[in-house]
């Protein structure tokens, strides 16, 4: 106790310069990505109507409010290097830290990685008549291109993220307020609510493992708060803002792609985002809005590909994994962690031949959900186990909050395991592949 009162005074006394709107700003920039321009299609299969689709976008923004709200108190109590790995293991023992890492190192960030490069791929195809035939080629480019910029150097890859930020706002406010003036659908493909050839409770479930992609990020909302002036008050309204936000965003460019297109043709395609940029800016408007597309996932790609060389990284550091003497060592120039990015990529390469975006990107929310549950629940073991442990933001509305996420994160599992089970049963047997190998690295 006397190391995390320590920790929490000097981590937290080096920065305290974050007010609540560069909070809200920061909550944002982390969620919003590549799922808002291409989810849809996914949404609006599962439900086969638009109006449970639009319910899905509201369900998935409050399932990741409580979510964050939730996970923020223990940043707050917490603020070591590690992040929910050392949630993990607070609350539940090493090994549990350690199968959260191994997570992210052979499912997570490869998938998700994967599943980018495959989407920048397809909208290159898209925008310029590529043969479809070279998707799976560009992806691996794109990939090992960006792999090769963040070897020089974490400066490198946090340009390239900055640009693209920018960037993905604009595709975004056009397509919103454009899409809705020009719009000739009208409110008319918002209706009906449900269709009667679609299963509501397991099509709603599926929706909302493609909205919960576009949310992810909202995870890491928690670890500005050890850097704000006044975590206590200002971290929940910067969680319920920024993400309330968020939602605000994807219901308005939803609905604006229900004005242009109905819910039928946006499930048809796989670039919704650039199908009704085409039909409200004409084919050159609509290939600028591709192109901005484009550089928002290129940036979310980037992000990915910065941080997942870390987490290998760490784990050998620790002597947690086979090959740790190998892949601790860091390039002898730029002090960047290649040897753990070269890992990263092959099994990314791996994922991107074996693959489809919405197959890879619910394996991921998937298996991720498993330890967002358990870092959930983590909330109520450390009030019992850690009663004095200094709290400078406590949950509101204690328990229910966290119950709610909770319950959220469980009926999606549930979920994809009966309407997914060979998706879902991959997702497991990879995840506890990381127990023998946690022990064969741990004989002590």
């Amino acid at each position: 106790m006397d190391e995390s009162k320590k920790a929490i005074s000097n981590e937290s006394s080096l920065k305290k310069e974050i007010g609540l709107i560069p909070a809200v700003s920061l909550v944002i920039g982390m969620v919003i990505g590549s799922g808002v321009f291409f989810k849809s299609h996914a949404i609006f299969n599962a439900t086969g109507a638009p109006g449970l689709g639009i319910i899905a976008w509201i369900l998935g923004g409050i399932l990741s409010i409580a979510g964050g709200l939730t996970v923020a108190e223990l940043s707050a109590a917490i603020p070591k290097t590690g992040g929910m790995i050392v949630y993990l293991e607070e609350a539940y023992g090493k090994i549990w830290g350690f199968l959260l890492g191994w997570v992210q190192t052979v499912i997570f960030y490869p998938a998700t990685i994967a599943a980018l490069a495959i989407i920048f791929s397809t909208q290159v195809i898209n925008l310029t008549g590529i043969s479809g035939g070279m998707l799976n080629i560009i992806a691996i480019i794109t990939a090992v291109f960006l792999f090769a910029m963040n070897c020089l150097g974490s400066k490198t890859g946090a340009y390239i993220q900055t640009v693209s930020t920018i960037c993905k706002l604009i595709p975004l406010v056009a397509i919103i307020i454009v899409g809705l003036v020009k719009g000739g659908g009208g409110t008319v493909n918002l209706l009906p609510i449900a269709a009667a050839d679609h299963p509501v409770v397991s099509g709603l479930g599926s929706a909302l493992i493609a909205t919960m992609f576009a949310y992810d990020g909202w995870i890491s909302v928690g670890v500005i708060a050890g850097e704000m002036k006044n975590p206590a008050k200002d971290l929940p309204k910067a969680i319920i803002g920024g993400l309330s936000l968020v939602m605000a965003v994807y219901l308005l460019i939803n609905i604006a792609y229900l004005f242009v297109l109905p819910s039928s043709a946006l499930a048809a395609t796989e670039t919704p985002a650039a199908d009704v940029a085409k039909i409200i800016f004409g084919t050159n408007g609509g290939k600028i809005i591709t192109i901005g597309i484009l550089i928002s996932v290129f940036g979310t790609l980037n992000g990915n590909i910065l941080t997942c060389m870390r987490i290998p990284y760490k784990l050998a550091t620790e002597g947690t994994l086979p090959g740790s003497a190998w892949l601790s060592r860091l390039h002898p120039t730029f002090k960047t962690p290649v040897n753990a990015g070269i890992l990263e990529i092959i099994v990314s390469i791996i994922y991107i031949f074996s693959g489809k975006f919405d197959q890879l990107t619910d394996l991921t929310i998937f298996v991720i959900f498993i330890f967002y549950i358990l870092t959930f629940y983590s909330v109520f073991i450390l009030r019992k186990k850690q009663p004095d442990l200094y709290r400078p933001y406590k949950v509101p509305m204690y328990p229910i909050i966290p119950a709610v996420a909770i319950i959220g994160g469980l009926y999606i599992l549930i979920n994809t395991i009966i309407t997914q089970p060979m998706n879902a049963g991959i997702g497991l047997v990879l995840t506890f592949i990381g127990l023998p190998v946690y022990k064969a690295m741990n004989k002590d």
